[in-house]
């Protein structure tokens, strides 16, 4: 892995096909690392950004345009990517670049559990739940001790994000956001783009609901993993690689 404070890389430059990861809220871009390094195994040249906000980039639009706007250097023609994977909030802004991916360039696009539509009252208990988080930094075994699921390289990878953002940023985003509603972003998907969105057993998390997603647009699949929470990439990631289309060597 190479990171730097704009982002994070995995595999070879030279490498015949490339993913973009983008992260979710108070993490950070080497909070993929264990995703990233199966992608890379098969044969893709990884990318996740830091988001404005996070490790230690900072800005004063929050607004999920504003994210999306960042992020559109890293989609020029010569730079595209066939495979584009947002957690979260970075789902939420992976759905906001659409708009600027190239065109005629086929593209699967992979939502996990993004937060699509959020009520004041959400909203409130989001922030003050986030501002928590970075008030009160914890070592990566308290962050397994939490989320059993997490592997241990997975609790080393998601502490430093945390650190690395601060109460004023979460405030900023939920403040800029208002009102949280984006499931109008579904429109007028392109015929080269296919998008699935995996949402977390509403049992374990409370961001993503299927009755936010539409249902009768072509090339959006949607579908609820049962017992699994809401770092999906973390807890089942055989389920996220499910859905990306792998070149094979021909028996």
């Amino acid at each position: 892995m190479y990171t730097s404070i704009s982002a994070s890389q995995w595999g070879s430059p030279t490498a015949p096909r490339r993913a973009l990861l983008i992260h979710g809220i108070t993490t950070c871009s080497n909070s993929w690392e264990s995703f990233a390094q199966l992608l890379a195994v098969e044969g893709f040249f990884v990318v996740a950004p830091n988001l404005l906000g996070h490790a230690w980039r900072r800005g004063t639009d929050y607004s999920l345009s504003a994210f999306a706007e960042d992020l559109k250097p890293y989609l020029v023609q010569d730079m595209s990517y066939d495979v584009i994977i947002g957690h979260s909030l970075g789902g939420t802004v992976a759905l906001s670049l659409l708009p600027f991916l190239p065109e005629g360039k086929e593209t699967t696009v992979i939502l996990l559990d993004p937060p699509l539509e959020l009520t004041e009252e959400k909203v409130t208990k989001k922030k003050d739940m986030f501002r928590e988080v970075v008030a009160n930094v914890k070592t990566a075994d308290e962050h397994i001790v939490e989320n059993p699921p997490l592997s241990q390289d997975d609790g080393v990878s998601r502490a430093p994000g945390i650190s690395k953002c601060d109460c004023t940023v979460v405030e900023a985003i939920f403040w800029h956001n208002r009102p949280w509603s984006f499931s109008g972003l579904f429109e007028n998907i392109a015929p080269t783009v296919k998008i699935t969105v995996l949402v977390a057993d509403p049992k374990l998390s409370d961001v993503c609901y299927l009755e936010h997603i539409p249902r009768d647009i072509e090339r959006l699949n949607a579908r609820v993993l049962p017992g699994i929470g809401h770092f999906i990439h973390y807890e089942s990631p055989d389920a996220v690689m499910d859905v990306i289309p792998l070149r094979r060597a021909k028996l």
